[in-house]
């Protein structure tokens, strides 16, 4: 029997997300037994009829927000799961790049709590299973579903999908996976399966990716050997996959490394998608928190990035677009990320430093942030009261760039989005 007081259906979200919360031992807790059950009893492991599924340490939401955006242009229905979110919940699932309601997330969550029985499952098993149920509620044709941590052992794993793919490979959660690269590769190589599309858009991957995917009978399609790209004449690019030849394609606003691993997974899902539906998604591809312009005069930058890969990414970015202006830095960080290298990436472009102070049990205080720095505005209780005092001191010429965590763009985004 089930042990906690059960909300009903009509209850609103926020019960139901509190209830989840309390409801399992351990928040991250690693292991397909429990939640495939779940999923094989609510006839969850096919949720569409094709099934995309994207692992990576960085990239994800870039790789599905660019394989959205070109399918629905292909007239195909499509759900996407993703996380964490920014602001709501609700931003972790889109059916056709919206969110759904509260009323259908409550009920995808009652569903899962009949089916569940007596098996304990962690916030993201459940909210995993409910996005399963909604994309099958909704009867989407393709789900792109974006892998939480690592991928051999993660709750998107027990899904049946057709195409499988690696978007970039570097050290982080170091906790849950370790700090051996390749053993990394192979964790993230888990969701790969026999006699089926296997995509890495890691340059120079590990050998344990392609060594897993020779291992089961993956047909492995290797940035660089089965498919690559370059930037062309006139800020073009091209695409290349054995003979197949893709030109005189527009620069997405997403990482270009990610576009490229887009089109080799939509190539091999036999979807009917045309040139000129790569072309309008990679022109209208767009996902809050990576490279997010909100505001003009000074020009306000969200960015999720929160490890030395992505930063690195990011600053490049940053130098392209903005390298004659001066750049303000509000940063926040999670304590177990990698402070140090993540600063010393970003430290190229930082004029000006707001470190800040998150909240709850993974939060970094601006104190271990400062240790890093040898300049700095000053020590913030919170990202809204850093990203305020760079408002005030920032001139209309200036950057304000917020980055360092999902939680440190979402609470200014809301801040932003409330005009507070």
């Amino acid at each position: 029997m089930n042990q906690n007081p059960i909300p009903q259906a009509t209850s609103p979200l926020a019960m139901w997300l509190d209830y989840l919360t309390n409801i399992h031992t351990s928040a991250i807790d690693l292991g397909l037994e429990r939640v495939q059950a779940v999923a094989q009893k609510a006839q969850l492991i096919k949720p569409a009829p094709t099934v995309i599924t994207v692992a990576g340490t960085n990239g994800k939401g870039s790789t599905c927000a660019l394989m959205e955006a070109i399918l629905l242009d292909a007239g195909y229905s499509v759900g996407v799961y993703s996380s964490p979110h920014l602001i709501r919940y609700n931003e972790r699932v889109r059916i056709n790049g919206k969110e759904l309601s509260d009323e259908k997330h409550s009920q995808a969550f009652d569903f899962i709590e009949n089916a569940r029985g007596d098996i304990s499952l962690s916030f993201f098993e459940y909210g995993t299973l409910a996005a399963l149920r909604l994309f099958q509620t909704e009867n989407v044709q393709v789900v792109l579903l974006e892998v939480g941590l690592g991928g051999r052992l993660d709750a998107t794993n027990v899904v049946d999908h057709d195409v499988s793919v690696i978007t970039s490979l570097a050290i982080d959660h170091v906790d849950w996976l370790g700090d051996d690269i390749n053993v990394i590769g192979y964790e993230k190589a888990g969701i790969y399966r026999s006699d089926k599309p296997a995509i890495c858009g890691q340059p120079k991957a590990p050998a344990s990716v392609a060594a897993h995917a020779d291992d089961i009978g993956a047909h492995l399609h290797q940035v660089g050997i089965q498919f690559d790209y370059k930037v062309t004449e006139n800020q073009r690019w091209s695409w290349r996959s054995g003979t197949f030849a893709l030109d005189d394609l527009p620069l997405p606003s997403l990482p270009l490394a990610n576009a490229a691993t887009a089109l080799m997974a939509l190539g091999c899902s036999e979807l009917d998608i045309s040139d000129v539906n790569i072309v309008k998604g990679l022109e209208s591809a767009s996902l809050a928190g990576r490279m997010q312009v909100i505001g003009h005069g000074p020009t306000v930058v969200l960015d999720v990035a929160h490890n030395p890969h992505s930063a690195e990414y990011l600053k490049d970015e940053i130098k392209t677009r903005y390298g004659n202006q001066r750049v303000h830095v509000v940063i926040a960080m999670l304590h177990d990320k990698d402070i140090k290298s993540t600063i010393d990436a970003l430290s190229g472009v930082g004029d000006v430093w707001y470190p800040a102070s998150l909240t709850g049990e993974r939060a970094a205080k601006a104190s271990e942030l400062t240790a890093y720095l040898p300049d700095y505005q000053a020590e913030f209780d919170n990202p809204v009261a850093a990203f305020d005092a760079a408002m005030t001191n920032a001139d209309k010429d200036d950057v304000i760039l917020v980055v360092g965590s999902f939680h440190t763009v979402g609470e200014v985004l809301s801040h932003c989005e409330k005009g507070e």
